[in-house]
């Protein structure tokens, strides 16, 4: 058995029915090409390969060199990259493939990801151009807060800016002695499908997350203060884009959906709200 490195925030999955849950999570197509994140000793990228097949082309970031002797040599079929996944150019990766495969069928992103760097690897995956899926194997706090609904405590910054582009599902909860070592904490498989028509722009993406991250470092405060707070604009500016976006000054703003985020960042940028 692999030895998990603690620096490395390993915790290994082998039990085959969850993995063949998170697998089939992914819905893999012919022609697809799967991205695995983090394969570690292959427990997923076995389940991967079989659905792959000869028509897909799978493709693993490790960063664990230690590793891919042993990957190499059990899926000779799979492209293994000896990488830190947050620094790897994820889509030169792909649009390289011998062969074009990446671009022939639809991108999918899959991985059992550290619990250290889940929030980068999430805004990582949702980088233009977005893949067709993704399934993650989180930290259960933080598939909670993904897929948090308005209102809730859980509901914050980072629900609201993949609300915005993405169809958050949490499938279902792994409990910590499904690993080994066992983390403190269970985890739960989170399967994010981006929206067909996002809430949110391209272009507009880095000013929204300014918007929402602002917003909610004035979480106890209402509306029209925190807005005012952010912009440095008076009552009477910030009242004008608040009735213009249907907003009540005096809600905070943990009780908005991404929808009124998205229509009150778009009523600010009319109104002359410069980011930069």
């Amino acid at each position: 058995m692999a030895r998990p490195k603690k620096r490395l925030g390993q915790h290994f999955l082998f039990d085959p029915g969850i993995l063949g849950r998170i697998a089939d999570a992914l819905d893999v197509g012919a022609g697809d090409t799967v991205l695995e994140i983090g394969p570690g000793p292959g427990g997923l990228t076995g389940q991967l390969a079989r659905r792959v097949g000869e028509t897909g082309h799978l493709v693993a970031i490790e960063k664990d060199a230690d590793m891919l002797p042993r990957l190499r040599a059990a899926y000779p079929g799979a492209t293994l990259v000896e990488a830190d996944a947050l620094d790897a150019d994820w889509h030169g990766l792909l649009g390289g493939l011998a062969g074009g495969s990446a671009r022939a069928g639809r991108v999918l992103v899959t991985g059992n990801i550290p619990y250290n760097i889940t929030s980068p690897l999430i805004d990582k995956a949702l980088e233009p151009p977005l893949p067709a899926r993704i399934v993650f194997l989180v930290q259960k706090e933080v598939a909670d807060r993904v897929a948090a609904r308005e209102g809730s405590k859980a509901y914050g910054a980072l629900s609201v800016g993949v609300q915005a582009v993405c169809r958050v599902e949490r499938l279902f909860t792994v409990p910590a002695g499904a690993f080994h070592p066992p983390p403190k904490v269970d985890s739960a498989v989170l399967r994010l499908t981006p929206l067909e028509t996002p809430l949110v722009s391209e272009e507009e993406r880095e000013s929204f997350r300014r918007l929402v991250v602002g917003l909610f470092g004035f979480r106890r405060k209402q509306l029209l203060r925190g807005l005012r707070e952010l912009t440095g604009w008076p009552a009477e500016r910030v009242e004008v884009v608040l009735a213009a976006a249907s907003l009540r000054p005096d809600v905070r703003p943990e009780v908005l959906d991404p929808g009124s985020f998205a229509r009150l960042h778009a009523r600010l940028v009319d109104e002359g709200w410069r980011t930069g």
